[in-house]
């Protein structure tokens, strides 16, 4: 299970910072959702911690060098939880923030899942299982061109049905690619249930070490934990890197954590004013701890 990590100085340094974007992230994509009438709540909220490290802590990402190769790059193999990105994508720069009024609206670029017609966005996600083959395919090609570029994906734990990851997995290991972090979102649940009812996969880390993988577990909702973990990259040399970050669905709303129904629903009025009310609390809370 979640492994206790003691964050190192510079880590300490910036883990408020990380905490308070957290909770304006999850505003961010309560909002976009609410007024879309449309999205996926729960899976957002539990991956959006992961993002916020990952882009403004560990990547090496931005407006600036978008366009050159020679940079981390991201894929969100879990498209259907794009509003997370959208959030982090906005707050960095890739975008105004306005532009997140225009999401699931008719002509928009800003569909329910990742397009490359959006700034910040490497490749066009969604069909589960993919985004792993892609990001094994840009790990190597770095490898190759002696290149010292990351490429980080994060996957949806109901997604590792698919034998697409396995194949992936597999060509990762033979090719030794310490360059590619997998991260899995394990939240345990998916659209039709427990994701070990519907399909049992554990042992996980098991099963990915036997392919070849490093394999770490994390709390997947502290962004110190986090922080501190991804300072450790690679795990170990030759060895590509699968990260199992035991999240809860809904993070962050008490009546949406680790409830199904909200795997892809919109609030009602209520309840989105009652969410709002709940980030308010928490970023008041903050302020008055950390402010």
């Amino acid at each position: 299970m979640s492994t206790t990590l003691t964050p190192s100085p510079i880590t300490i340094e910036i883990v408020r910072t990380l905490e308070a974007k957290s909770i304006l992230y999850r505003k961010s994509i309560l909002k976009m959702i609410y007024a879309a009438r449309a999205g996926h709540t729960g899976g957002s909220l539990s991956c959006v911690d992961i993002l916020n490290v990952l882009y403004n802590h560990v990547m090496n990402i931005s407006p600036v060098n978008f366009s050159q190769v020679n940079r981390d790059h991201y894929i969100h193999s879990k498209g259907h939880s794009v509003e997370a990105l959208y959030a982090v994508l906005a707050d960095i720069g890739f975008f105004p923030v306005e532009e997140l009024n225009s999401v699931e609206k008719y002509g928009s670029d800003f569909i329910g899942h990742p397009t490359r017609s959006v700034p910040g966005i490497e490749q066009n996600t969604g069909a589960l299982g993919h985004g792993l083959s892609f990001s094994v395919g840009m790990a190597l090609a770095a490898k190759k061109d002696a290149r010292h570029d990351r490429v980080f994906t994060i996957l949806g734990d109901g997604e590792l049905t698919e034998g697409s990851n396995w194949e992936a997995s597999a060509s990762a290991a033979h090719y030794h690619l310490d360059n590619l972090v997998a991260i899995i979102d394990r939240n345990t649940l998916q659209i039709s249930g427990r994701t070990e009812n519907v399909m049992a996969m554990e042992p996980l880390d098991e099963k990915f070490a036997a392919f070849g993988y490093a394999v770490r577990h994390v709390d997947g909702n502290n962004v110190a934990e986090l922080a501190a973990l991804f300072e450790g990259l690679p795990f170990e040399m030759g060895k590509p890197n699968l990260i199992l970050a035991h999240t809860i669905k809904g993070k962050g709303v008490s009546f949406m954590e680790d409830n199904m129904s909200w795997h892809h629903r919109v609030p009602t009025d209520s309840e989105y004013a009652a969410a709002l009310l709940e980030l308010e609390e928490a970023e008041k809370t903050w302020e008055q701890t950390h402010g």
